[in-house]
């Protein structure tokens, strides 16, 4: 991959002169070879990603936990269906049905219908998971989702009935989507990014890590420390954060620079 490093706000005082890293995929090179590194797609015709915290889960170590047996009971007489891309039909009544769940989760028009068309026109949904109440019939909630093989699984938008709240639907649809992947024996799933404890929702499933700028970390120790870290008024970089280094690398840059996924050959 070749990256772009774009600049950011600097804060001379304090010597912080931060980048936005994007990686551009070369020959060769598919999608899960670029969200195994650490990035996450900036554009939704893949052709261009950015490094970021984000959540995925080692499909291999998953093991339904009793929260997550929980969530799937609380589901019982949910039908889920895995459906393709061109197989699936986006109709005005399901355009209508996800504009108005985008409305009230995100906002009025933040997600406008331009762009719902244009994310249900593009690469970036190569799957949907639909889920359908048994015994209404009613279709309740789909996961737009990118696959590549057994490589890759990404979930991505989820829209879904907001009156199913009792029953947790959006954490069921999330929890169904683990545990179907896991057994359909593909390699991660990933969730999307965690920057507020509010997103460490996507952490409850064995198996869970996070990308931390130079690895992926299955320490949520580390993870909570990075987010309570991130609510205060930062003067240094993490790695400059002498408490970060000592608590998890044993105060010792080498361990870092060992473990570390980048390389570059000059």
């Amino acid at each position: 991959m070749k990256l772009l490093f774009s600049e950011q706000n600097s804060d001379y005082d304090n010597y912080q002169f931060p980048y936005a890293i994007w990686a551009l995929p070369e020959d060769g090179e598919t999608p899960a070879d670029i969200f195994n590194a650490g990035f996450l797609p900036s554009s939704r015709n893949l052709d261009r990603f950015y490094l970021c915290r984000q959540v995925r889960v080692n499909l291999a170590k998953f093991k339904p936990s009793s929260e997550n047996r929980r969530i799937i009971r609380k589901g019982a007489g949910i039908e889920v269906k895995l459906v393709a891309r061109d197989k699936f039909d986006y109709t005005p009544e399901r355009r209508t049905f996800f504009k108005t769940y985008a409305d009230i989760k995100f906002g009025k028009d933040v997600m406008s219908y331009e762009r719902l068309d244009a994310l249900f026109d593009s690469p970036i949904i190569s799957h949907l998971l639909v889920f359908t109440d048994a015994e209404t019939k009613k279709e309740i909630g789909v996961a737009t989702l990118y696959l590549e093989g057994k490589s890759l699984a990404f979930y991505y938008y989820a829209f879904y009935d907001l009156n199913y709240y009792a029953r947790n639907l959006g954490m069921f649809m999330m929890t169904s989507a683990v545990a179907l992947f896991a057994e359909r024996g593909a390699k991660n799933l990933y969730l999307g990014t965690c920057y507020s404890d509010s997103a460490l929702y996507k952490t409850q499933f064995a198996g869970a890590e996070f990308f931390n700028g130079f690895r992926w970390s299955d320490n949520l120790k580390e993870l909570k420390f990075i987010l309570n870290r991130d609510a205060k008024d930062l003067r240094q970089h993490l790695l400059e954060t002498e408490a970060y280094r000592d608590e998890f690398y044993k105060g010792d840059l080498a361990k870092i620079t060992d473990v570390s996924a980048f390389r570059v050959k000059l």
